[in-house]
């Protein structure tokens, strides 16, 4: 099995967030409004505005297929919070199981 490369934390407060993980994590490698990223020796973490009232961290597995995981996700019971989508050069997705955890999906393109 492998593990998540990156960890996604939707937050409330980006700039507020963002002092916190400079901290921890030294200067971004992305700063944008709508995503503040630092990696560190191949795993990845960021930061983005909180969207549906989601926050809190968001591992992002990664798979060969999307939209196939996200459809066997939904068959086991998940819901689908965003349908696979590409963010520059990558397909993500995020479902939540039955408990309401975030489960995320990512898709090197």
């Amino acid at each position: 099995m492998t593990q998540p490369r990156s960890v996604v934390y939707t937050v409330t407060d980006v700039a507020a967030s963002k002092a916190v993980f400079t901290a921890l994590f030294g200067e971004p490698d992305v700063d944008q409004p709508y995503y503040v990223g630092y990696g560190d020796g191949g795993q990845h973490v960021g930061i983005t505005p909180s969207r549906d009232g989601v926050t809190g961290p968001i591992p992002y597995w990664p798979v060969d297929d999307a939209a196939a995981t996200v459809a066997a996700l939904t068959a086991a019971g998940a819901t689908v919070v965003q349908e696979p989508q590409d963010v520059g050069g990558m397909l993500v997705a995020v479902v939540h199981d039955p408990d309401g955890g975030a489960i995320g999906i990512s898709q090197a393109l």
